[in-house]
């Protein structure tokens, strides 16, 4: 086939709008659709949400260890003000392509699809593997999915690469994050009968109480100084309850977050908070907790051959870690070497006029093209 460059393929890209937690069969149809001319092996892996998939593809033999690009198709929604254009309409402004995704992460997509035909028409000695996934950003949702299923599709990758934005520098390490949804249930009534109703804000206060403490116990250590900050944090990011000031209100929920250093369990540090509801059910409150995503941290060592390969392709050296999280920890909790590289800056993503430059493009496809010669020979 007569391949795509890499900012034609982004401007397809963004043009779906496959907002995080919708149906997704348009971009994944056409990326399959894509692969297949190009000669590529490819498994559409539906979701247990019946309206979303996973997209797996291989070129080269299977049955021996490779690499795997792996990135998400999905994107945060355009809700921010201050767009100039279309969100879903790539625009070029001098050397910025800007739209919804570009940085994260549909230029790496845009970049491993431009090299793919390429590096299908070469006798491959060992395989290049695709792996996109679904929900990334709603906590990392629909890869533990995919990579459920790679066992069965090929042999355990030599490394994986996720291309989340990096500017194109590895990045050995990130925190890895828990989150959880709390729902307390009182009772109703007016408000000149406290007596009579059963406040759910204020017993939400005790879990708030619980919340703080610990994030305040977290900063005592134990401490990384390759992250910012050097210990796990936690936080409550959102609060909803109540209608009216004079109605005792019947409801609340908050949302909650841990993120953890490397060598700690992120979901561990919600236990105690989850924990203080057996007492409030004990007061008659009825109570939900919900576990809303989590993901492992992720920590490769400097003199690890994945690290030590992106350091040739790049010409960088890695950067020791970054406090966000990715897909990463997941795949390496699976028992495959990973690690973040991918163009674009993560300070660009998830606000208005998103942007990636051509040239980021251009750096990303050629390391790339140096990673397919490699398993060429």
């Amino acid at each position: 086939m007569s391949g795509m460059n890499a900012e034609e393929i982004l401007e397809t890209l963004v043009g779906f709008p496959s907002v995080v937690g919708s149906a997704n069969g348009e971009i994944v149809g056409w990326i399959a659709d894509y692969l297949e001319r190009a000669g590529a092996s490819v498994h559409i892996l539906a979701g247990p949400e019946g309206d979303r998939s996973n997209l797996f593809a291989t070129i080269g033999p299977a049955d021996r260890p490779g690499y795997l690009l792996s990135g998400h198709m999905d994107v945060v929604a355009a809700n921010e003000p201050g767009w100039d254009s279309d969100p879903f309409r790539l625009r070029r402004e001098g050397p910025k392509l800007v739209g919804r995704g570009t940085s994260d992460m549909k230029g790496f997509l845009a970049c491993v699809l431009a090299v793919l035909p390429t590096i299908a028409r070469r006798p491959l000695a060992r395989p290049l593997h695709l792996a996109f996934s679904y929900d990334e950003e709603a906590g990392c949702r629909g890869v533990p999915h995919l990579i459920a299923r790679i066992p069965d599709l090929c042999a355990t990758p030599a490394g994986c690469i996720i291309g989340e934005p990096s500017e194109l520098r590895a990045i050995r390490a990130h925190k890895g994050k828990a989150a959880a949804r709390i729902e307390l249930g009182g009772r109703a009534g007016h408000s000149s009968r406290p007596d009579l109703g059963l406040n759910a804000i204020h017993a939400m206060a005790d879990i708030l109480a619980h919340a703080v403490a610990a994030a305040e116990r977290l900063t005592a250590g134990p401490f990384d100084a390759n992250f910012e900050p050097p210990y796990s944090s936690l936080q409550v990011g959102t609060i909803q309850g109540g209608q009216a000031v004079n109605v005792i209100p019947e409801r609340c929920a908050i949302e909650v977050e841990a993120r953890a250093i490397a060598g700690v369990d992120p979901r561990s540090l919600l236990a105690d908070i989850e924990g203080r509801l057996d007492v409030l059910r004990d007061k008659g409150l009825s109570t939900h907790w919900e576990m809303t995503g989590s993901y492992p941290a992720l920590s490769l060592a400097a003199n690890a051959p994945l690290a030590l390969l992106m350091e040739e392709l790049t010409g960088k050296t890695p950067l020791a870690a970054v406090s966000y999280g990715t897909e990463a920890g997941l795949y390496q909790a699976a028992g495959m070497e990973a690690i973040i590289c991918g163009p674009g800056d993560i300070g660009r993503a998830h606000k208005a006029n998103e942007f990636i430059l051509a040239d980021e493009l251009s750096a990303c496809v050629a390391m790339i093209e140096a990673l397919g010669a490699r398993l060429a020979r």
